[in-house]
């Protein structure tokens, strides 16, 4: 008897790893257990600047005069509820020639949700952004990169490529530009080695509301162009990939 509950502790112990692995699968950015995701091309001196959680009043309008500024265009995956509230600002972003994305209508984790949830928080997301710039969306990015096979599905099902990240900026974190930067720098070079493309997860917004203060990533983001400005960098959006995506 205590050999047969050794052995079913050891299977639980087994399980719950399994369990514990696929878990942290479904948010890692670049695993593709569950499915393909369009991450970044092969040329290491392609970088994309990608935003999720706008449009947002604090930050937005700033970040578009930096990239203007520099003549960057970007990729934007914007939250529906937001861009209902802030139409004005999601058609700066369109008419700057920055890419829109689709990031749910309300930034729910779509690996817990049920696939009638997903579907509708993705269809109604690209009616918004449909509706209000004339273009259909073409890219997805998950909400805190949660994702699951019926959501990646469903996402191809409504003609969405779906989107992660190599490079995180960690920028809603309190560590200021300096620290934005410091870790952007530090993704691009190991990407570098690794002989790939980088791309930047960035926050114009913040999921919990709007008013996020994002205006150390509109300084790091300054920073970054500037100190790269002349260096050989070939700033895209992640429409450049779609046709070539590195897993």
């Amino acid at each position: 008897m205590p050999g047969v509950i050794a052995g079913a502790a050891v299977g639980a112990a087994g399980l719950g790893l399994v369990a514990g692995g696929l878990m942290y699968a479904s948010v890692w950015p670049t695993s593709q257990i569950f499915g393909r995701t369009l991450i970044a091309g092969d040329d290491p001196g392609q970088i994309a600047l990608t935003f999720d959680d706008g449009p947002n009043d604090a930050a937005t309008p700033e970040l578009l005069d930096v990239l203007a500024r520099h003549g960057v265009r970007a990729t934007f995956f914007a939250i529906g509820n937001f861009v209902r509230q802030r139409p004005e600002i999601t058609r700066a972003v369109a008419a700057a020639g920055h890419l829109l994305g689709n990031h749910t209508m309300s930034h729910p984790k779509l690996s817990m949700e049920p696939a009638a949830r997903v579907r509708q928080e993705l269809a109604d997301c690209s009616a918004v952004l449909e509706d209000l710039t004339g273009v259909a969306a073409r890219f997805f990015r998950p909400p805190f990169g949660a994702r699951r096979p019926a959501a990646l599905r469903i996402a191809r099902e409504l003609g969405l490529v779906p989107v992660t990240w190599n490079v995180t900026g960690y920028d809603w974190n309190p560590i200021g530009a300096d620290g934005i930067l410091k870790n952007l720098d530090a993704g691009i070079a190991r990407n570098r080695r690794r002989g790939c493309g980088s791309n930047l997860l960035l926050h114009d917004g913040g999921h919990r509301g709007m008013g996020a203060s994002r205006m150390d990533t509109v300084r790091a983001v300054d920073r970054l162009l500037t100190a790269r400005a002349g260096d050989g960098t070939r700033w895209v959006t992640v429409d450049a990939w779609a046709e070539t995506p590195r897993g």
